[in-house]
C-alpha cells in the first residue's frame, strides 16, 4: 500500500482540488459566531426581565432550552454528516444558527416565546456545526499534524463561550453607537454581530467550501432517533430545572432524569445490535478514545465548576457589575486562545499523556485557592490564579480531543466526534446542575434569620456574604476534586504520541508485505 502523502489532503472525496487553509478560516469563523451565542445572554438577564415583564427563571429559560436543544443535536449530527455532504450540512449548519439568531434578535417584547423559539432553532445548527468542525479537521489535515489545528479548533470551544459574557455586558453598559452602526446599550445589538458572520459564512459555504467526508446512503432508523431525542432530552431537562426547582421536584427533575436514563439504555442497547447503527459506540472499544473522551468530560466540569460560581461571587462579594466581572476573567480566556495553539505544537510532538498530566496538576493548583476565598481577596489574586487555570484547560483541552479522535479510523471520525461531544455535554449538564443544588442548599442552610434584616441590617449583610462564601467554598472544592481526578484518569492515557489508527495500519500492512517479500527472496 502506497505512504499517504500530504497533497493528498488536498483532494475532496469527489477528487476535486480545494484550498484547504481557506475552508478551515471560514469553519473556525462561522462555528465561533454560533458558538458566542451561548453564553453572552448571562449579563443580559437582568435586561430580559424587564424588556419582556418575566421573572428571572423564565429569563434564565433562554439559556436552559438553549443547552437542550444543542445537546439533543450532538447525536443527530453522527447521522447528518454521514448523509449529507459536506458544505451543505455546514451550510445547513450555520444557516439553522443564522436564522435563530435572527428570530431572537427581532422577536417581540410582547412574546417572550419568539424568542426562546429563536434560541432553540440557534442550538440546532450550533449542535451540528461543532462536532462537525472536529470530523472535518481530522480528515484534512495530515495525522502527524493534526495538533495544531485541533488546538485552532479549541480556541472555537472555549474561548467563544468564555467571553460571551464579557461581550454581551460591554454591549449592555455603552450608550451610544458603534462605528455609527450598531446602538450599544440595546439587548438587540448583541445578536447583530454574530448575525451578520453567519449570513456572510452561510453564503459563502458553497463556493468556499469542499466536500471533504464520505458520504454513503445510510437508511435513517426512526426508533434510534426518537430515542436519541427523548432519552437525551429528558436527561438533560431534568438536569436544567435542578437550579429553578431543586432536587426535591419529582416531576420537573427526577422523574425526567430516570425515564431519560431509561431511554438512554435502551438506545445504547439498540446501537449495540445494529448492523448500521445510527450512533456507532464501538468507538468506546478504542481505550484511547475512552480515556481521552473520559478525562476531556473531567476536565468540562472541573472547568465549569468555577466559571460558573466565580461571576457570581466576584458580583455578590466584590460588589462589582457584570461587565466588570468579565473584564476581571477576561485575561485568563485569553491565555487559553493563546495556549491551545501552543498545546497542539507540544502534542505533536510528545502526545496527549505529558501534556494532560501536567495541565490537571496546574488545573489543581490554580483552583485550590479559590476555596479559600474571602470578602477581603484582591481582585487581581482572583486575576491571576484564573489565568493559570486557562493555561492548564488550553494544555488539557485539545491535546485529548485530538488523542481520542486521532486513535480512531477516519471513517469513525464523525462517530467519534459525536459521542466526544456527547460526553462532554452531559459532563457538563451534570456539574451545574450539582452545583446549583448544592451551593444553594448551603447558602440557605447558613443564611441569617430574616428578621435580622430590619433589625440588624449590618450584621444580616455580613452574615448573608459568610453564607454565600460558604456556599462557593464547597462549589469550588467540588472543581477541586474533579482537577485532583483527572490526574488519575491521565495515568491511564497512552504514553508517548499515540499514532493515528489508520497510520499503524498502513505500516502494519507495509511490513507485512516486506516480510513476504523477503521470504518470497529467500
Amino acid at each position: 500500500m502506497p505512504e499517504l502523502d500530504k497533497k493528498d489532503y488536498s483532494l475532496d472525496a469527489h477528487g476535486k482540488h480545494f484550498h484547504r487553509g481557506i475552508m478551515f478560516v471560514m469553519i473556525l469563523i462561522g462555528t465561533f459566531a454560533g458558538m458566542l451565542g451561548q453564553t453572552f445572554l448571562s449579563t443580559a438577564y437582568p435586561t430580559l426581565m424587564d424588556k419582556f415583564n418575566i421573572s428571572l427563571s423564565t429569563a434564565q429559560g433562554a439559556t436552559t432550552w438553549y443547552l437542550l436543544a444543542n445537546g439533543i443535536m450532538v447525536p443527530v449530527s453522527a447521522y447528518l454528516t454521514t448523509k449529507i455532504p459536506t458544505r451543505w450540512l455546514f451550510m445547513i449548519a450555520y444557516g439553522f444558527t443564522a436564522i435563530g439568531t435572527g428570530i431572537a434578535m427581532s422577536a417581540p417584547t410582547s412574546n417572550y416565546n419568539i424568542f426562546l423559539l429563536g434560541r432553540v432553532v440557534m442550538a440546532m445548527g450550533a449542535g451540528i456545526s461543532l462536532p462537525l468542525m472536529m470530523t472535518v479537521i481530522t480528515n484534512i489535515f495530515p495525522p502527524d499534524k493534526i495538533g495544531v489545528p485541533m488546538g485552532m479548533g479549541g480556541l472555537v470551544i472555549g474561548l467563544a463561550p468564555a467571553i460571551g459574557p464579557t461581550y454581551g455586558g460591554a454591549i449592555l453598559s455603552g450608550h451610544s453607537k458603534f462605528l455609527g452602526i450598531l446602538q450599544l446599550g440595546d439587548w438587540r445589538t448583541m445578536f447583530t454581530v454574530p448575525f451578520v458572520i453567519l449570513v456572510i459564512v452561510t453564503i459563502l459555504t458553497p463556493i468556499l467550501m469542499a466536500d471533504v467526508l464520505p458520504n454513503r446512503d445510510m437508511k435513517l432508523d426512526i426508533l434510534s432517533l426518537l430515542e436519541s431525542l427523548a432519552g437525551f432530552g429528558l436527561f438533560l431537562f431534568g438536569f436544567t430545572n435542578v437550579g429553578n426547582d431543586g432536587w426535591g421536584d419529582f416531576k420537573n427533575v427526577i422523574l425526567p432524569i430516570i425515564v431519560g436514563l431509561i431511554i438512554i439504555a435502551f438506545f445504547i442497547f439498540r446501537q449495540l445490535h445494529l448492523k448500521d447503527p445510527f450512533l456507532d459506540l464501538s468507538v468506546f472499544k478504542v481505550r484511547q478514545f475512552t480515556v481521552a473522551t473520559i478525562a476531556a468530560a473531567i476536565n468540562t466540569m472541573a472547568m465549569m465548576g468555577v466559571e460558573m460560581m466565580l461571576p457570581t461571587y466576584i458580583q455578590n462579594v466584590h460588589g462589582l457589575t457584570a461587565l466588570q466581572s468579565g473584564l476581571l476573567l477576561l485575561p485568563g480566556s485569553i491565555m487559553m486562545a493563546l495556549m491551545s495553539p501552543i498545546a497542539g505544537q507540544i502534542y505533536d510532538k510528545f502526545g496527549a499523556r505529558k501534556l494532560t498530566l501536567i495541565g490537571f496538576i496546574l488545573l489543581s493548583i490554580g483552583t485550590l485557592p479559590y476555596m479559600f476565598l474571602t470578602a477581603n481577596t484582591p481582585e487581581a489574586f482572583i486575576t491571576i490564579t484564573y489565568w493559570v487555570r486557562f493555561v492548564a484547560i488550553g494544555l488539557i483541552m485539545m491535546p485529548l480531543i485530538t488523542s481520542g479522535m486521532n486513535a480512531l479510523p477516519r471513517d469513525k471520525a464523525a462517530q467519534g466526534s459525536a459521542s466526544n461531544n456527547t460526553a462532554r455535554m452531559i459532563a457538563s449538564s451534570v456539574v451545574v446542575a450539582i452545583l446549583a443544588s448544592v451551593t444553594t442548599n448551603v447558602i440557605n442552610a447558613s443564611k441569617p434569620a430574616s428578621h435580622l434584616q430590619t433589625t440588624n441590617p449590618l450584621q444580616y449583610a455580613e452574615k448573608m456574604i459568610n453564607a454565600s462564601l460558604n456556599g462557593f467554598h464547597v462549589s469550588f472544592g467540588i472543581a477541586f476534586g474533579f482537577s485532583v481526578l483527572g490526574i488519575f484518569v491521565a495515568l491511564f492515557l497512552h504514553k508517548g504520541k499515540a499514532g493515528p489508527q489508520p497510520v499503524r495500519e498502513r505500516n502494519e500492512a507495509k511490513a507485512k508485505q516486506e516480510a513476504a517479500q523477503g521470504g518470497d527472496a529467500a
